[in-house]
């Protein structure tokens, strides 16, 4: 039977539990890794979610040297998710959407791994999302209870992301327009951790 989204209430110990994650990818990445953030729910404090950090990790090119050090470190890749959903109005070609995905080791803290290349609409997406809702409470509050909503009453995990995109991508079109108004930028994108 397939199993069912349980979104859970915002814990105080995922921004700890990403730095773990982080870490890890770190050493596993070195250089290669030019960025690491803590995106999605799990990022946003106060907001419900389901009980999975995600990270988002910006390289400079999608090449087999990132899956191989990745694999190498423990984790998993699902190879059939290759891409993200373009949202409406979306700029270039399928191919800026393309991404690796990976998650935990067997036994770990669970964890989706999004590699991305820098500099991607998709990557961008990720951060501007999350500023976003960090910056407007009463969105993130509405998310969270259409997910909440939508955990109730659909299914199949797969089923729940269907009907969740889209409105992802009504509140990322209302967070480019945000973004446009208090310009921001992917350096003034405020992540979790910053090294000095």
């Amino acid at each position: 039977m397939p199993s069912r989204v349980a979104i859970v209430p915002y814990r105080e110990s995922w921004p700890a539990e990403f730095a773990i994650v982080r870490d890890r990818l770190r050493a596993a990445l070195g250089a290669s890794a030019l960025r690491i953030e803590h995106v999605g729910s799990t990022s946003i404090i106060g907001l419900d979610s389901k009980d999975v950090i995600d990270v988002q990790v910006s390289v400079a090119d999608l090449d087999d040297h990132i899956a191989r050090a990745l694999i190498a470190a423990g984790l998993r890749c699902d190879p059939e998710i290759a891409s993200d959903h373009a949202p409406p109005g979306a700029i270039g070609s399928a191919d800026a959407w393309r991404k690796r995905f990976f998650f935990e080791a067997e036994g770990e803290r669970r964890a989706n791994i999004h590699v991305r290349r820098a500099g991607s609409p998709n990557e961008r997406y990720a951060l501007v999302f999350r500023d976003y809702l960090r910056a407007s409470p009463l969105v993130a509050a509405a998310y969270a209870e259409l997910k909440r909503r939508l955990s109730t009453s659909l299914a199949v995990t797969a089923d729940y992301a269907d009907v969740k995109d889209p409105a992802v991508d009504l509140i990322y079109l209302g967070a480019e327009q945000w973004a446009s108004a208090t310009a921001w930028t992917l350096d003034s994108s405020a992540p979790l951790w910053r090294e000095a």
